[in-house]
């Protein structure tokens, strides 16, 4: 009897881990759209701007592309709020244009062609 009741009590503690863990997935969103920017350093700046930011999950940035990734907690941040603090830190996004100040204090070779016309 005693050990039935522990595969009992294991079996509904994997039960209600399995729950949780999947109800934290689905809050979770993803989306992707285009930053402009160039090399190496944009790629670390870009990312940067989002890493550690509360309700952030993932956020990683292709050079080639220009294609940024980005699973994140809707609950705790707005896709707008994901676009501002990347302008912010300079690059232009699908929705947000930074500012001029930003954009002319990144370093010369991150520099990019002014070409997107945010939405």
């Amino acid at each position: 009897m005693k050990t039935y009741s522990l595969f009992m009590a294991l079996c509904l503690m994997l039960f209600t881990f399995s729950f949780v863990s999947a109800q934290t997935e689905k809050k979770n969103r993803t989306i992707e759209f285009k930053v402009t920017g160039n090399c190496g350093m944009c790629k670390k700046t870009i990312e940067t701007s989002l890493k550690g930011k509360s309700g952030i999950k993932e956020a990683v940035w292709n050079k080639d592309t220009k294609m940024m990734k980005v699973t994140f907690d809707p609950s705790q941040i707005s896709e707008d709020q994901i676009h501002q603090k990347i302008a912010d830190s300079g690059y232009d996004t699908e929705k947000k244009k930074a500012s001029d100040k930003a954009y002319s204090s990144l370093p010369g070779c991150c520099q990019y062609k002014r070409t997107l016309q945010p939405k």
